[in-house]
């Protein structure tokens, strides 16, 4: 059920972003217990004047190459789920595609099961 948006800075190969979208699905499935095929995920990319982000909050020292993924999720998980999601997406898209630490942002946004319709009208998870 997570709806996974991506952005990040215009440029990067078709290649580049399958890797993003692959490992993110990948840590998923091992992580949260995300069913097979339920795979919802945006891409966004930006020109320069559209990302916009501190280079140093919290003292992370990010690049231009920063990649925001935010998930819409069921607020099922515990602290100790979402900390081991948050390491091992990092961990998948240092191997591949070859990010930093520094440049991998990533936010939940939780909402109850009731929140959502994968079509026909219908809330299936409700």
């Amino acid at each position: 059920m997570p709806l996974v948006r991506i952005a990040l800075r215009r440029g990067k190969s078709p290649a580049y972003i399958a890797a993003l979208r692959n490992g993110i699905y990948a840590v998923m499935r091992e992580a949260f217990n995300v069913p097979e095929n339920d795979r919802f995920i945006l891409v966004s990319q930006h020109d320069a004047d559209e990302f916009d982000y501190d280079p140093n909050y919290l003292g992370i020292a990010r690049s231009d190459d920063l990649v925001i993924v935010q998930i819409a999720c069921n607020n099922t998980r515990t602290v100790e789920q979402k900390q081991a999601f948050y390491k091992r997406v990092m961990e998948k898209l240092v191997a591949d595609p070859g990010l930093r630490p520094e440049d991998v942002f990533i936010n939940l946004l939780e909402t109850a099961k009731e929140n959502w319709s994968f079509g026909n009208g219908i809330a299936q998870y409700a």
